[in-house]
């Protein structure tokens, strides 16, 4: 790489290229130096470049501002050209409803106007096209409010600039920007709240106390905040005002003129059923960046200083997603002048547990979370440790999604620096109520751990708690009926059938020879349930040795599977066979149900049926094991819906390829076929007819592939359209499952919608307060988090929420979750699901719940 793309690349931070040096003045004036010289001939490449660092490193926007206003010193024309680039850009961004780039764009103009290069007044129009695109929007006459996540998106960019150059504008265009601020706060006023209950981490106190600000809102807030301070921010780098002087000799460019996009039209038939769909539609669209995660005390540091640095720590996040290591060391170099570990922990915590998925996959955040306890090993360890203890504090409140993710987190960490843990801090746990959720997070956790370790290795990792032993997963192996042991009451006649059919494998008799063998000599006399029990059980065993002799068995022998389970019943009854023998494992109880499904050997319907069996419904509350089996069947079907949509999506690209490449080939033909040619000095009609006879061939060759692609495209259709129908099947087993089970279990006291009832049932003073802040307490002498006394913590009553209220706590968590997950699939099903399942006769709770995770409005209820 070229010297001048280094001194881009690594501008304001610690690095060789500017000699370690840390002062933004020396970086930018070495920088400026080595383009200026470069300008005259590299321009083109420097322009791409430059923006691509700007998009790319956006907390270094403010550098490149300033770099970019020293170089408009220089040549106007190069500078002009930015601003057009970045205006193409912007607009293009609009138009895709490109979040990031809009976002990002809107920082890098705000910064090129702090450097005289663009205009104020182009600034302020900028930001007043997305405010009155925001405000017709939200307008119920002229605009369409369902896609309010856009204007408010519009509206938080606008205000997020504000940070970076409120003070330039409020010195250079005090009228106009007051004007701007005048009208967010009209926008404000008639936009509709927005309630995130459905996507908060915490259960929230429903007893209609306060309203909690939403993330505008409380933007909104800080930024006045900042505008009565005279917009001074301590967390923005500010490096052109040293350069002022010379900056105000530059041109000021404009901007050119942008437009939003229109807003979708409201449908046809207006409903709060299609009011839903298209507000489900806009979020999908514009999410919502961030949640706040209040995990530790709020610190001294101002708010919009805790905006800002949230800001930077989300871009590293966002651009450096591939690289973990230059991650760490960006999110740990921030220009910022004070300390923000715990912000920094709290943010990505917050991106990890963000509802209703984190922006990437988790084990990215586990990685740096890894890099950074490395990078700061005498700080951050600490802080991460804090925070886990805070979280466990407020476990039972936490959201069950987030719940499951912090464990899976949690676990996998613990993996990467030797399980080491002070179990002992958390041994009260054995006091409590197996069902207390303190108590289930201990034992999940240590259960994932013996996943990603062996059981010998973890109960010696808890040997300053050797208690806890009772919570770790059964140490044997599996549970074969037929193996001759003195505890297996089983005939002998059984065990000489498995010992039979084991031989006939270990011979290599084919899967047909085995179902003939079954079909003359065991189901003619032991029926079903013993025929069926005996194969299963005895493949299993012969497939126990590992995933891949599993994955060979059913490769081999899925065809006698699939025989003996022809229908659903017995597809149940294979997956119990499963269960039992596998009930000391419960990895490979998932991991053996899945591939069967994967083999089709068994449906998602046979799945959810047992998942609702009585013996598994006993366990919603104090195991994961069942929920394991119905997530991963849940999203194997999803999998295969998305696979479907992308394959359709590249054949249609295909069909279009095709269809152009056909229609060449026959104008060619056809050109060819009219062309007069001269033989034997006589005009002929066509050319020659070895050309003729190849035209016509590619000619041919091209409608046949035409055809086929086609073929291809209808039959990938067709398996959609059967595959959305079967998902439309399985949500309603699903939820006509779970409003069954829920109906038979919660108390009619409950009747009144809320969860509070079930958590203060006894009437006593509860272990679960759900009006408790989620900001914890605070040991002054060490700053860790006290246990929350009120939130399942070790207190003089233990746990007091009863076991039947906390199942229907847990399962109407799960509930949740599943909606929220699979939203876009349950919203065109929404229909069918309201008239079979969730109607009047459905327990409010239940439809609360539902509607939650859907984050639809609940007027209805």
């Amino acid at each position: 790489m070229s010297s001048w793309r280094n001194l881009l690349l690594r501008i304001g931070d610690k690095s060789s290229e500017y000699s370690s040096s840390s002062d933004f003045k020396d970086h930018i004036e070495t920088c400026f130096g080595a383009l200026r010289r470069e300008l005259g001939h590299s321009s083109a490449e420097i322009l791409s470049f430059l923006l691509q660092c700007a998009e790319q490193l956006p907390h270094k926007i403010p550098l490149y501002g300033t770099l970019i206003g020293l170089l408009n010193l220089e040549d106007e024309d190069f500078v002009k050209q930015i601003v057009e680039n970045t205006q193409n850009s912007f607009q293009d961004a609009l138009d895709s409803g490109n979040c990031d780039g809009i976002r990002i764009l809107m920082r890098f103009l705000t910064a090129l106007m702090c450097s005289k290069v663009l205009q104020p007044t182009s600034l302020v129009v900028v930001f007043e096209t997305l405010l009155s695109s925001a405000a017709i929007t939200v307008d119920e006459e002229k605009g369409n409010p369902s896609w309010q996540a856009r204007a408010d998106f519009y509206v938080i960019c606008i205000l997020s600039c504000l940070p970076w150059g409120g003070a330039e504008l409020a010195e250079q265009v005090p009228e106009e920007i007051e004007r701007v601020l005048v009208g967010i706060q009209a926008y404000l006023s008639i936009r509709r709240h927005t309630s995130d209950s459905g996507l908060s981490f915490f259960e929230e106190d429903e007893s209609g106390g306060d309203v909690e600000k939403d993330f505008l809102e409380d933007l909104w807030e800080r930024i006045q905040v900042l505008s009565s301070n005279g917009w001074k921010v301590e967390s923005v780098p500010r490096p052109h005002l040293s350069f002022e002087a010379q900056l105000v000799a530059g041109k000021s460019h404009e901007f050119g003129p942008i437009s939003c996009p229109e807003q979708p039209e409201l449908p046809s038939t207006i409903s709060a059923v299609a009011y839903g769909k298209q507000k489900h539609d806009a979020e999908l669209k514009y999410p919502q960046r961030m949640r706040r995660l209040n995990i530790f005390p709020a610190s001294k540091t101002e708010p919009i200083d805790r905006f800002v640095v949230e800001e930077s720590l989300l871009d590293v996040l966002l651009f450096f997603n591939g690289c973990r290591k230059e991650c760490a060391a960006f999110m740990v170099g921030l220009p910022v002048p004070f300390r923000y570990e715990y912000l920094m922990a709290e943010t990505i915590f917050s991106q990890l547990l963000l509802l209703p998925q984190p922006p990437f996959k988790p084990i990215y955040y586990t990685l740096v979370i890894m890099d950074l306890c490395k990078a700061l090993p005498g700080a951050f360890p600490a802080v991460v440790a804090g925070a886990v203890r805070a979280l466990f504090d407020k476990i039972a409140d936490l959201d069950m999604e987030c719940r499951t993710r912090l464990i899976l987190w949690f676990s996998h960490h613990l993996s990467n620096f030797q399980f080491i843990w002070p179990w002992e801090e958390w041994a009260y746990v054995l006091d409590l109520p197996k069902w207390a959720p303190q108590r289930v997070f201990v034992q999940e956790v240590l259960e994932r751990e013996v996943r990603l370790s062996y059981w010998d290795k973890i109960k010696q990792s808890i040997e300053n708690a050797p208690a806890l032993e009772e919570l770790l997963p059964p140490k044997g192996g599996p549970n074969f009926k037929y193996s001759g042991a003195d505890d297996q009451e089983k005939t002998e006649q059984e065990q000489a059938l498995s010992a039979e059919l084991s031989n006939k494998v270990k011979g290599r008799q084919s899967a047909r020879e085995i179902i003939l063998w079954i079909e003359e000599n065991v189901y003619p006399i032991h029926g079903q349930e013993i025929t069926l029990s005996v194969v299963i059980q005895t493949l299993l065993d012969i497939g126990s040795k590992s995933f891949t002799h599993l994955i060979t068995v059913l490769e081999r022998y899925g065809q006698v599977m699939a025989k003996l389970c022809s229908d659903q019943d017995k597809q149940v009854m294979l997956i119990s066979e499963v269960g039992s023998y596998w009930k000391n494992n419960a990895q490979m109880t998932a991991i053996a149900i899945d591939r069967m499904m994967g083999y089709r050997l068994i449906s998602n319907l046979a799945i959810v049926r047992w998942v609702f069996s009585p013996e598994n419904i006993e366990q919603f509350h104090i195991s994961d094991r069942p929920w394991e089996v119905l997530r991963n069947a849940v999203s194997k079907t999803y999998n295969r819906i998305t696979d479907l949509r992308k394959e359709i999506s590249s054949l249609k690209k295909s069909v279009v390829s095709a269809e152009e490449a056909a229609s060449k080939a026959k104008a060619d033909l056809e050109a060819a076929e009219s062309k007069l040619t001269l033989v034997e000095g006589e005009p002929v009609l066509g050319e020659n007819p070895t050309k003729l006879k190849h035209l016509k061939s590619v000619a041919e060759k091209t409608k046949e592939e035409t055809v086929s692609m086609h073929d291809s495209l209808e039959a990938k259709e067709a398996l959609l359209a059967r595959a959305l129908d079967e998902n439309e099947v399985l949500f309603l087993s699903l939820y006509k499952n779970f409003s069954n089970v829920l109906m038979e279990r919660l108390p009619d006291a409950s009747r009144d919608g809320t969860l509070q009832s079930l958590k203060s049932v006894n009437g006593d003073s509860m272990a679960v307060d759900i009006e408790e802040p989620s900001t914890m307490e605070v040991d002054d002498e060490n700053e860790r988090p006290k246990k929350s006394q009120s939130n399942g913590g070790k207190t003089t009553n233990g746990y007091n929420v009863r076991e039947k209220e906390q199942w229907c706590l847990s399962t109407l968590g799960y509930v949740k979750a599943f909606s929220r997950q699979y939203a876009s699939e349950i919203w065109p099903h929404i229909e069918k699901l309201d008239a079979e399942v969730f109607t009047e006769d459905a327990h409010p709770l239940f439809r609360k719940a539902v509607y939650s995770g859907l984050c639809r409005l609940s007027n209805e209820l």
